[in-house]
């Protein structure tokens, strides 16, 4: 259990401004595009678990909605640190960001907002307002991971296509790949 001049220095991480200029506007737009992301935590025998999640990235940070009984939070509890990635998979054009770093569990009124904007993104209104599937998801996911990037990595087809094939790859995706399932 953490002590209250942890809990401060913990806070007060959280409020300071997150470095972000590593990430190219491509980036910053797969970030902002509806899709699912993966989140990797580690539990305490040292296994990685992933999981694929919900997201919303805003002021350089990661938000995603979980229930507090979940292994992710769970393991996040013991090992508060995790790593997200983001891909688009489109043959010959794929690409992916990776960020890891400090996370912290919201909870509360905090938690409810934050997640309500996230179902936003992923639900249509018609489901949020049906008394069967809004309230369920809303009752199901009662805290908020905050993951606060300290590093990044990415990678996409297109510089690797630039690079060695002089274009040719992204030109004509489907001569050179076989499709992926949807």
């Amino acid at each position: 259990m953490p002590t209250e001049s942890e809990n401060a220095v913990e806070q007060t991480a959280c409020r300071e401004e997150v470095d972000v200029s590593e990430l190219t506007d491509e980036y910053r737009a797969l970030l902002s595009e509806r899709r699912y992301a993966v989140l990797a935590t580690q539990d305490p025998e040292g296994t990685i678990h992933q999981t694929p999640v919900w997201f919303i990235f805003e002021e350089g940070r990661f938000y995603i909605e979980s229930n507090s009984a979940s292994r992710k939070v769970k393991n996040l509890h013991h090992r508060p640190a995790a790593s997200i990635t983001i891909d688009a998979r489109q043959p010959g054009v794929d690409r992916w960001v990776s960020a890891s770093g400090a996370t912290d569990i919201l909870s509360a009124n905090e938690a409810q907002a934050i997640n309500a904007n996230i179902r936003k993104r992923y639900l249509t209104r018609e489901a949020i307002e049906d008394p069967r599937i809004g309230p369920s998801f809303a009752a199901a996911d009662d805290v908020t991971i905050r993951l606060t990037p300290a590093g990044w990595r990415s990678w996409s087809a297109r510089d690797v296509d630039e690079r060695f094939f002089g274009g040719i790859l992204g030109q004509t995706p489907e001569r050179w790949f076989l499709p992926i399932a949807p």
